[in-house]
């Protein structure tokens, strides 16, 4: 697509979606991520300083987040797994991090990720390990590690930048190191994608040009291809995503104005697209107007068939920081789902979403009033699973039961509609998602929601099979009767 008809598109998605009264202009799709990013660090998003060594309070807490965020129909979280060289789960590989239990090293008496996972798959949101990958802290919070700091342990792959330290690129045992942890995590655990942060040069650091410039963007790269091969050779369904700075590099509709991802940080995160080593970018486009639109369009056409997700800058409503209107956001996500080639997008963070900061969690509503499904990866795989079989529907006075028979490896979507055959492609018909079970119950007083079914099964890699159908017969015959007996 050509810049003046990328730029006539935004202006027409402007134009279309004035201010106020967004509720009455929602398109919305069937396929998108609507990701929010879910910080523990500081314990930010979760869990609150005031449970610290409370773990039920903990556990409550993180519940109410998700099921805030299930009910604007959220479907995938992206939780800080790795924080500064400390993670949130039992590893044999970095220490524990101290936001559970207040003392670096120390675990709490249950597994933060393991909970947080199933919790998310009870309500059909897939769950992304959200790794921080080059930093490791400031000087304070290393020394807190003690001998279990990287810096203490592996000082030789270790370097620093304005106190801060952070593992260097260019060394051997950085690489090593990152892909012994992505393999124990996805070897463990049952997270639906992997999403590395900060895999980039810190900033700051002195400029690079030519070569030197060259070199250190081929270290990066080498480490995002050397994850993701090992991600794929343990489980090639998990998704691997990155997140990079929101430009990449100037275009020819606006500067970048010398902040970008290619330059500044030395990410070839278009590369990264084009060479087929990340099934997903995250560009963290947290800016407003120029720095926002020409942008979006600039990754749109850069995709390679890989799905970017734009990153919202949600936090940049609230008064301490850019004091945006809420119509920025609104606008902003109008016109991502404008772009046929954006997949969707992820908001940062969590605690301004459900937070509600200038009303953002109820437009959210208000421009997902349905489910959606995560994006498929054909890339991958793109087979269609077994339709599933024998679907049974009991309709009662005041609750419908749906059972069917499936095949291992898969979950389910149930649709409903007053029309049959249910359209499966109309997504206001999909009312549950990611089911794990073959059987579902919905609230239905047959009186005044006489309903129609359909089931899919949908496998890792987002393929959904053909529809298996149920036909209220009872609805039929009230139709033929009303046509029988004319008022």
């Amino acid at each position: 697509m050509g810049s003046r008809l990328c730029l006539s598109l935004v202006t027409c998605v402007l134009l279309a979606f004035p201010t106020g009264g967004y509720g009455q202009f929602v398109e919305t799709v069937k396929h998108e991520y609507r990701a929010v990013w879910l910080a523990t660090i500081k314990g930010l998003d979760w869990p609150r300083e005031t449970d610290k060594g409370n773990y039920e309070a903990q556990k409550a807490h993180l519940c109410t987040i998700l099921d805030s965020l299930e009910a604007i129909n959220i479907n995938t979280v992206l939780l800080q797994t790795r924080i500064r060289g400390d993670v949130i789960y039992p590893s044999m590989i970095e220490p524990f991090a101290p936001v559970f239990t207040g003392r670096h090293g120390l675990a709490p008496d249950y597994d933060p990720l393991a909970f947080a996972i199933e919790e998310c798959h009870k309500r059909g949101m897939q769950l992304h390990a959200w790794l921080v990958t080059i930093p490791l802290g400031d000087a304070a919070y290393v020394k807190e590690h003690g001998k279990q700091s990287l810096p203490v342990r592996k000082p030789g792959m270790c370097a620093r930048s304005k106190g801060a330290w952070y593992m260097e690129p260019s060394h051997p045992a950085t690489v090593e190191h990152l892909v012994a942890l992505t393999q124990e995590l996805v070897g463990k655990y049952d997270v639906d994608g992997i999403h590395f942060d900060y895999i980039r040069y810190p900033e700051g650091l002195p400029p690079k040009k030519g070569a030197e410039a060259a070199a250190r963007r081929a270290n990066i790269t080498r480490i995002v291809r050397a994850l993701y091969n090992k991600v794929k050779d343990i489980k090639p369904w998990v998704c691997v995503s990155a997140a990079t700075l929101g430009k990449y590099d100037d275009t020819s509709r606006y500067s970048s104005y010398g902040w970008n991802a290619y330059h500044t940080v030395y990410q070839e995160a278009q590369e990264w697209l084009r060479e087929g080593i990340v099934d997903a970018l995250f560009p963290m486009l947290y800016y407003a107007g120029n720095h926002f639109y020409p942008f979006v369009s600039d990754w749109s056409e850069h995709s390679y068939g890989r799905h970017i997700v734009a990153g919202m800058g949600t936090y940049q409503l609230h008064e301490e920081e850019k004091d945006w209107e809420l119509e920025e956001v609104m606008r902003q996500c109008h016109v991502v789902r404008a772009h046929a080639s954006m997949a969707g997008t992820a908001q940062f963070r969590s605690q301004f979403v459900t937070g509600n900061t200038k009303g953002v969690y109820g437009l959210l509503g208000q421009l997902n009033p349905y489910p959606a499904l995560v994006p498929s990866m054909p890339w991958l795989c793109d087979t269609l699973p077994a339709m599933p079989r024998d679907l049974t529907v009991v309709v009662g006075k005041y609750v419908t039961t749906l059972v069917w028979k499936g095949t291992e490896g898969v979950k389910y979507n149930v649709y409903s509609s007053n029309r049959y055959p249910v359209d499966v492609a109309d997504p206001a018909n999909l009312v549950k998602t990611y089911l794990g079970v073959a059987s579902y119950e919905e609230y239905t007083p047959s009186i005044v929601y006489p309903r129609h079914y359909a089931v899919t099964a949908i496998d890792r890699y987002g393929n959904e099979s053909r529809p298996l159908q149920w036909e209220n017969t009872v609805v039929r015959r009230i139709e033929r009767k009303k046509e029988a007996c004319p008022p």
